[in-house]
């Protein structure tokens, strides 16, 4: 009888061991691959809008399971770059403007940040992305839905990320804080649309 209740009991920690080794599987950790990583902007005005680009400078994102958990990147805003302007003088003009205690301040705040908080799969490799954004030292919470593809120790995400300019303190010819603007009003949100890729 001894032998018995031994041999379940043997058997219920083995049981119990696999289980918790699943729910504790330990996290892969994927650096993102900086230079294959794209990041492009888009600023719009009363007129129209003006594009460009940003690199980022390093990362990494977390994986369980199979499934995004976490993660970190660090956008060098030293590389802001316009895309449409054709004029060099135009284009030099806008980009050290970008630049300069008007909108990013990039001399004071050579770097921007983003950490996940919260990855909730929906399914299908799409996920909604929760994390701290931080421009001029200037931390908000954003959100924003992201397609994650994870295969051969690699991983790639596309995302449109909306952000309120406002809120890091970037108010140069914001509607919402100074009035008669006219058509030189700027739009307080900006767009990036992420291609991010990384590998374990």
């Amino acid at each position: 009888m001894k032998t018995t209740h031994t041999i379940i009991l043997l058997l219920t920690c083995m049981v119990v061991g696999i289980t918790s080794f699943k729910l504790y599987e330990p996290k892969s950790t994927y650096k993102v691959d900086s230079e294959a990583s794209k990041m492009e902007w888009v600023g719009k005005k009363v007129t129209g809008q003006h594009t460009g680009t940003i690199k980022i400078s390093d990362g990494a994102v977390e994986v369980s399971d199979g499934k995004l958990v976490g993660g970190n990147f660090t956008i060098d805003m030293s590389t802001i770059n316009n895309t449409d302007l054709e004029s060099a003088d135009d284009k030099a003009k806008l980009e050290g403007h970008l630049k300069s205690d008007d909108f990013f301040s990039v001399e004071k705040f050579p770097k921007a940040t983003f950490e996940i908080e919260k990855a909730d799969e929906k399914g299908g490799g799409e996920y909604e992305i929760t994390g701290n954004m931080t421009i001029k030292g200037i931390s908000n919470k954003i959100s924003f839905p992201a397609s994650v593809t994870i295969e051969d120790n690699k991983l790639t995400a596309a995302a449109t990320i909306t952000v309120d300019r406002t809120k890091f303190d970037v108010k140069y010819g914001s509607g919402s804080f100074f009035s008669d603007l006219g058509d030189k009003m700027i739009y307080d949100d900006f767009e990036i649309n992420l291609d991010l890729v990384a590998n374990q």
